[in-house]
């Protein structure tokens, strides 16, 4: 009994918690935890502080919520300042009033020491509330919800444990009347003023006077305050009508003021009426919006009046309303539809709650209620209703419908109706059946099967006797089972056995129809037609061979004839028996049947029976098939195999073939001696023929052998003329095909034969096209370089010209300074580079210059060709110093990258300097993206520039200027500046100004129809823009340049090898970063900065262009790093779905990206491929930079360099110390007594020169050799040797001695070569030993390949075991990298030609624009004489010219200054001594230059000076308050204001 009282005080409990659940619901208009979670969802506060929000909003407001949206919560739990929340709370029911005997301390809440306190603090907190007509009223939900077992032995569990005494939920009414008692005067006096108030008339007085406490009225909206005034107001009236027709009797003593004025109650009835009105059409409206959940939440409201209502069934009520409001003509239903429906359609939700838990009961409880209305509904048959209804709801369900309609159910009700009524009228026909069966009438029997109600099938009338028969026998064979428990035949078994009947039916006619037509057949003797007759009657035709048809026939007539001869008396009845108890009789003559015996029954003998017939057939058949089986084929077996008797012939024809197979041996010797003896009788009467006839033999053989040798002979030779061109084609393609099959042999055998090498050696040769196009490559990759460097020289001049002239325009900088750059840019137009002479400095014929300059030919060679050199000293220098010489140095070391090889390099340094980089200075993934990695910035920079330009232009180009020419296209995405335009847009149509903010927030922004329409009309123009930016770059795949895809590929390699844990699109967001946000955003942002449009000399982008640009850049980024809008951003959530879709595109386009070949395969590159080249790699370097490099080698060397024998140590050590300018140049280049001598210095270090790099131990006369370089030598002798001799290995050659023709046609082809060396550029040509090499005779050729091949033999490069076959295969090697250097430098040459066209074009808009600026500023001097200015400029350094006027100085006292906002203080001065301090400021001889002398109480102090440009300078940082004499703050842009003002007239 205890433990029941328990569980019900916890079930008790539950319903309170859901009534505080569902009432917080409707106050929040938010969904809360669920009832059995709600406990724990509370501890924080976040929901109680909200409430507070809602009853109290002046007290607490949103922002003061600690982790309003529980993110903290979620993520960690419960925090102490958690605790706010609830203490917010209990101030805000502390300033409504409620009595604090109900509050629940802080730590009952947090610590939940006791959470019922604070389940009944909100129950309390409600009623008080409702009585305030602030909150609808809470629900009583006692009883009317279920919790299951489990949840209220947990709640009792729960409540045992922290031993709580439940509060007495029932006595909140009670303890708050006592502690509000209510007083009757206030109340009368509210009701008199809330009439008085109706009485006026004015809607804001009436809704003051209702919302008096003291009128204890509730539910009172004040957004109705007009409706419940017209309300009022008519009530009123009606009430004074009824007083004034009732007072006409009645004397004024007896009246009572109530007679006329409303009463608090019919005040209030009033009040519901119209929040049940405003209910209604705020149901209807959100029903029309066709939004579930705010539906239902509609539904819930208190003042709507209608029944419970659960949310689980939201889209329910929304389609069942919806289609019912639409069914209504005024599209509108009224309260009392809607009472009906929703109380219809929640006993609809209870019953579908009930079917999803499968619980029958509930189920079948539910349908039995009242307030469900079904039709029809007999609850003697509930289970069944119940278990129809759970096979239909997991049909729906499986549909993806979630519950059934109320139609669908009484439809499913009505379905087992029928069923049931069905089943009841096939009770009574079976019974009717069986009745008849026992009282034997036939007739009675089939009128019972073709009761309708019966549902029998395939009655035919006509047999209702054998139906009769065969059902009393299967009825007597049941009464006969022991183990049958009904007696009686149902439903099944009564179509059983009709179907039985039928089948006999069948059978006896298809009996008839073959005795029939066969008797007639032979008794008409149509021998033609027994076949036919046979198959249509018979039940297997397989049965019938059409081979047999005669044989049929003479069987069944030879039968019949014998039958006839016995017949003494001829009926016409014949008689089939069924399963022997059945019997079927047909009369011939008049074609009647029947399964009774006639009266006079007299059989028809002559006829041969059915059983007679199929015998003869089945006889005959098989003598058919014993004959024709063993020579029949495989088709005809399967013909006999189909018969009825086929399977057991065959297995009798199997048994005898088997025993054939079992005699094999003595069946093959009787056949062996039977086939030899015809055989052998055959070749003696033929032999002895040819015997007879041998001289006519001979004669005929030899005349036919002749004959048909000479048409052979005479037939080809025909042939040949008369396909002469194909033969010639034939032959052409047979030695392509040879020569194409030696190339492959060439290129793709491990190990090429001498033989074929030697038909390509002639590859090797270089031609005088070859010699032209390397000097061609060679110009143009100089002239490449020097162009990159000028432009960039240029352009950043030009970007300070136009800095400088910007501030010329606002007055900040002297026209003296522009003229000065000017100046100096024409001067760099005009090209005035000196150059030092040969005969002089480091390239003069000396020998030390001489070594010096192949010294740093070689130091280069060094850093060029090993990367880890320059790797090492980029991460040495400090960052500053890095850029600088990454930007100049470097790159000229590598050439800019010109040509593949210095691009091959280049990339090598770059991922040498990336792996270092990442792997000493990356700790996380993200340094990465938040850091500034400097190899990073070379890549991108390197990329961007000369060599990657044009790829940015083909890239986004299009697209780009689409976006810049669209007039049409804005995109605006900050709800501030929209709402700004819109207003502007507003006044300026209208002519007055609007009654609307100018300043507002985004929020505020945001809640005008218009800008949300604006800020869409830029979302939808926004994709539709990105749209064409994205399938622009992902289609250009191709045309991203390989070093960088590269180097994302290292990228993305080198992160996934530090930190392997790192997922795919962590890594390939890291490589977006490069692809995307580094190298294509800027360029999207500012393509004219970036030269991706051409602009015009003076053409800018306007600030809606930028902005557009902007918008696409911003939307691009955040998509490829998967950035989703959120916070600030939060109005541009929208776009979230199609960042994550735009994402997905670039994950894939960023994946593919670096999928690339590494650089060796991409250039066809390896450590030999310098020494195979016709030409030397050269560099254009200036000298400032050849002393930049040695400098910093030198401070860095230690960490560069650590080993004492490194080759670096080497040639630093050759080359000392760092050289000046002037060793460069020569001695004398400089006078040394000129006074410019540092800017003349200053100017010539940036003078270029070449250098041809080489490595140090290249090949010179009377130096050791190693083996590498062996091998080239020996492979040169080798190809001039086997030019001449030929064989098949090239042992077997230098073991051959040399025939004379062999020795002359190799002279003559040395001599040739002498001749071609001889115009070759210097540059171009062999060392010197291999030229003596090349003259040796061919014996001495051979002995020297001997020589050479046995010393490599000993260092391990070839061996002598397969006849020298590596030598061989190297100089295949070279013969098809011969072929692909040629194609290389080809594309090369096309390449450079291309890029040398874009740098001049690019050099030409450079000279537009300096011509521009050179109009602008002759214009500037032509206003400056004409306007004749207080200060002249000085532009020859004169100074000023006499007689000009000097400006006086301007005295200001610190007051005057800080009045006019030019001084903001002085430290330790107050304001009322300003007074006392003053300052002179005077303008000085140098332009620009001002002393400022302060004074205090008149006597000078301290003396500043200022200048104008330094002061412009601060402007144009940004830098707004500075300070004088260390104590004086001043306002910098007041300043510059007063000296133009004071002195220049502006």
């Amino acid at each position: 009994m205890d433990e029941r009282r328990r569980q019900n005080i916890a079930y008790e409990y539950l319903c309170h918690l859901e009534e505080a659940k569902r009432w917080m619901e409707v106050c929040l208009v938010e969904e809360l935890p669920p009832t059995t979670e709600l406990e724990e969802g509370l501890r924080n506060g976040v929901y109680l502080a909200k409430l507070a929000k809602f009853f109290a909003p002046k007290m607490v407001s949103e922002k003061k919520i600690y982790d309003v949206e529980q993110t903290r919560y979620k993520k960690s739990g419960l925090h102490f300042r958690h605790t706010d929340n609830t203490v917010q709370w209990l101030r805000a029911m502390e300033s409504i009033g409620l009595p604090k005997i109900f509050y629940p301390e802080t730590t009952d809440v947090y610590d939940r020491k006791n959470i019922p306190r604070m389940i009944y603090c909100i129950h309390a907190l409600s009623l008080y509330l409702f009585k305030l007509g602030i909150a609808p009223q809470i629900q009583d939900l006692l009883g009317k919800v279920d919790f299951t077992e489990e949840e209220i032995s947990n709640m009792r569990k729960e409540l045992e444990k922290y031993g709580i005494q439940m509060p007495s939920f029932s006595k909140i009414g009670g303890i708050l009347a006592n502690e509000l008692s209510v007083d009757e005067a206030a109340l009368h006096a509210a009701v008199i003023a809330i009439n008085e108030a109706i009485e006026k008339g004015i809607a804001e007085q009436t809704i003051i006077t209702l919302r008096n406490p003291n009128a204890v009225l509730t539910l009172v909206a004040e957004n109705l305050a007009q409706e419940y005034q017209k309300e009022l107001w008519e009530a009123k009236k009606g009430k004074e009508e009824n007083a004034r027709l009732k007072n006409n009797c009645i004397s004024e003593e007896e009246r009572d003021a109530y007679e006329e004025l409303l009463t608090q109650a019919e005040i209030q009835g009033t009040i519901n009426k119209v929040n049940r009105l405003a209910a209604v059409d705020h149901i209807n409206a959100v029903i029309r919006e066709g939004n579930p959940e705010s539906t239902v939440l509609a539904l819930k409201k208190p003042e709507a009046q209608l029944p419970a209502v659960y949310p689980f069934a939201a889209a329910m009520y929304q389609n069942e309303l919806f289609n019912l409001q639409k069914q209504n003509t005024t599209n509108y239903l009224v309260h009392e539809e809607l009472l009906i429906a929703v109380e219809m359609l929640s006993a609809v939700a209870l019953l579908n709650q009930a079917l999803e838990s499968n619980d029958l009961v509930s189920v079948q409880n539910q349908l039995k209620s009242p307030t469900i209305g079904f039709n029809n509904l007999d609850e003697t048959y509930a289970e069944r209703y119940a278990n129809e209804l759970l096979s239909v709801k997991l049909e729906t369900l499986s549909q993806g419908q979630e519950n059934l309609t109320w139609n669908e159910i009484q439809n499913c009700i009505d379905m087992v109706n029928i069923q049931i009524q069905e089943e009841n009228e096939r009770i009574v026909a079976v019974g009717y059946i069986n009745e008849a069966i026992d009282e034997g009438n036939p007739l009675k029997t089939v009128d019972g099967l073709m009761l309708p109600t019966a549902k029998i099938k395939d009655v035919d009338p006509e047999h209702a006797q054998h139906y009769q028969d065969v059902l009393y026998h299967a009825k007597s064979q049941k009464l006969m089972d022991p183990a049958s428990a009904s007696k009686i035949l149902w439903l099944d078994e009564i179509q059983h056995a009709v179907y039985e009947a039928n089948m006999h039916q069948d059978k006896a006619k298809q009996w008839v129809t073959l005795v029939v037509d066969v008797n007639q057949c032979l008794e008409k003797e149509k021998t033609s037609d027994i076949l036919s007759v046979l198959k249509s009657s018979v039940g297997n035709t397989n049965d019938i061979l059409p081979e047999c048809a005669n044989r049929y026939y003479d069987a069944l007539a030879k039968k019949k004839e014998q039958k006839s001869k016995s017949v003494s008396t001829e009926g016409s009845w014949l008689k089939l028996t069924l399963q022997e108890k059945y019997d079927y009789y047909y009369n011939v003559d008049s074609r009647e049947s029947s399964w009774i015996t006639p009266e006079s029954c007299l059989p028809k003998e002559s006829w041969l029976t059915g059983k007679e017939i199929e015998d003869i057939i089945e006889e005959v058949t098989a003598d058919y098939i014993r004959e024709k089986m063993w020579s029949a084929s495989e088709d005809l077996l399967l013909r006999f195999q189909a018969t009825s008797s086929g399977p057991l012939l065959r297995q009798e024809y199997e048994a005898r073939k088997s025993f054939l197979y079992e005699q094999e041996e003595h069946v093959v010797k009787i056949q062996a001696f039977w086939k030899g003896h015809k055989q052998r009788m055959a070749y003696i009467n033929r032999r002895q023929t040819f015997i007879d006839h041998i001289p006519s033999i001979v004669k005929i053989q030899s005349w036919f052998r002749m004959v048909t040798a000479r048409k052979n002979y005479l037939s080809r030779l025909q042939y040949f003329s008369d396909h002469k061109n194909e033969i010639v084609k034939i032959q052409s393609l047979l030695r392509a095909n040879k020569a194409r099959d030696d190339y492959k042999t060439l290129v793709g055998s491990e190990n090429p034969p001498l033989t074929v090498i030697r038909k390509f050696v002639h590859l090797l040769d270089q031609s005088d096209l070859d010699f032209q196009e390397e000097l061609e490559v060679a110009r143009l990759r100089g002239e490449v370089v020097t162009k990159i460097r000028g432009n960039q020289q240029l352009e950043k001049d030009l970007n300070l010209m136009d800095i400088k002239i910007g501030l010329l325009v606002k007055n900040r900088i002297t026209l003296e300074d522009v003229i000065s750059h000017r100046t100096k840019l024409n001067k760099k137009k005009g090209g005035e580079i000196l150059n030092n002479s040969d005969n002089q400095g480091i390239k003069s014929l000396s020998k030390e210059r001489r070594k010096t300059l192949e010294t740093y030919q070689q130091l280069f060679y060094l850093l060029q060709t090993n990367p880890s050199y320059l790797a090492k000293l980029i991460f040495q220098m400090p960052q500053n110093k890095s850029t600088k010489f990454m930007d100049t140095v470097i790159f000229t070391i590598y050439n800019y990258a010109s040509n593949q090889r210095e691009e091959y390099l280049l990339l090598k340094l770059f991922k040498t300097a990336l792996e270092e980089e990442i792997k000493s200075k990356v700790d996380q993934v993200q340094d990465i993206v938040t850091g500034n990695p400097t190899v990073i910035k070379m890549v991108v920079s390197f990329n961007r520039g000369a060599r990657g330009q044009n790829t940015l232009r083909q890239l986004l180009a299009p697209v780009v200027r689409e976006i810049i020419d669209d007039k049409s296209l804005v995109i605006n995405t900050n709800p501030v500046d929209v709402y700004k335009a819109w207003v502007n847009q507003l006044e300026t149509q209208t002519g007055e100004a609007s009654n609307l903010p100018y300043d507002v927030t985004t929020e505020q922004a945001l809640t005008y129809p218009e800008v949300r329409n604006k800020l869409e009309a830029s979302n939808e123009n926004l994709r539709r823009v990105i749209d064409k930016v994205l399938n622009s770059i992902i289609s250009s795949l191709d045309l991203l340049p390989y070093g960088l895809r590269y180097i994302a590929k290292v990228l993305k390699n080198s992160i996934h090898e530090k930190f392997p844990d790192a997922t795919e699109d962590e890594l390939l967001k890291i490589v977006g970063n490069l692809l995307y946000y580094r190298y294509m955003n800027p360029a999207i942002v500012a393509p004219d900065g970036f030269d991706i449009i051409d602009m015009t000399a003076g053409g800018q982008i306007n600030s809606d262009q930028r902005r557009n640009l902007g918008s696409v850049a911003k939307i691009l980024q955040h998509a490829a790093s998967n950035k989703l809008f959120e916070g600030e951003n939060q109005h541009l959530s929208s776009m979230n779905n199609y960042l994550s879709e735009t994402y997905q595109k670039f994950r894939k386009y960023f994946k593919e990206a670096c999928d690339v070949p590494e650089p060796e395969e991409k250039f066809n590159m390896d450590k030999y491929t310098d020494v195979v080249t016709v030409s030397k790699p050269v560099i254009f370097i200036s000298i400032e930079e050849i002393i930049s490099t040695h400098s910093l080698l030198l401070e860095h060397q230690d960490a560069i360099a650590p080993e004492k024998h490194d080759l670096l140590n080497e040639l630093l050590e050759l080359l000392g110390e760092v050289p000046h300018v002037e060793s460069f140049l020569g001695e004398g280049t400089i006078d040394p007594n000129d006074p410019n001598k540092a800017n003349t210095l200053s100017q010539l270090s940036k003078t270029e020169i070449s250098l041809s790099l080489t490595s140090k131990y290249d090949l010179r006369d009377g130096e050791a050799i190693d083996g590498q370089r062996l091998m080239i030598k020996t492979k040169k002798l080798i190809i001039d040797v086997i030019r001449n001799q030929p064989g098949n290995t090239l042992t077997e050659i230098l073991e051959t001695p040399a025939t004379t023709q062999q020795e002359t046609d190799h002279a003559t082809d040395m001599v040739s070569r002498a001749i071609k060396d001889s115009k070759t550029p210097e540059e171009m040509k062999h060392s010197q030993s291999m030229v003596e090499d090349a003259q040796l005779p061919l014996e001495q050729k051979k002995r020297k390949i001997q020589r050479n091949l046995r010393t490599l033999e000993q260092t391990g490069l070839v061996s002598s075991k397969n006849k020298y076959q590596d030598i061989l295969n190297e100089i295949a090697k070279d013969i098809r990298n011969q072929r692909i250097y040629r194609k290389l430098r080809k594309a090369e040459l096309a390449k450079l030609q291309q890029t040398l066209k874009a740098l001049n074009e690019k050099a030409a808009f450079y000279e537009d624009q300096i011509n521009y600026y050179d109009t602008y500023i002759k214009t500037c001097l032509d206003n400056l004489k004409i306007k004749n200015s207080r200060r002249s400029i000085k532009l020859d350094g004169k100074g000023e010219p006499k007689g000009a006027r000097r400006v006086k100085p301007v005295k200001y006292t610190a007051a005057k200054l800080h009045e006019k906002g030019v001084l903001l203080g002085i430290d330790d001065l107050q304001t009322n001594q300003f007074k006392n301090v003053t300052f002179d400021i005077v303008s000085t001889e140098d332009v620009g230059i001002f002393d400022v002398k302060s004074k205090f109480l008149g006597v000078e102090m301290e003396k500043v000076q200022l200048n104008i440009q330094d002061l412009l300078e601060m402007q144009y940082e940004g830098v707004a308050v500075m300070k004088m004499f260390d104590k004086v703050k001043v306002n910098v842009n007041l300043l510059i204001y007063l000296l133009n003002k004071k002195f220049y007239g502006k």
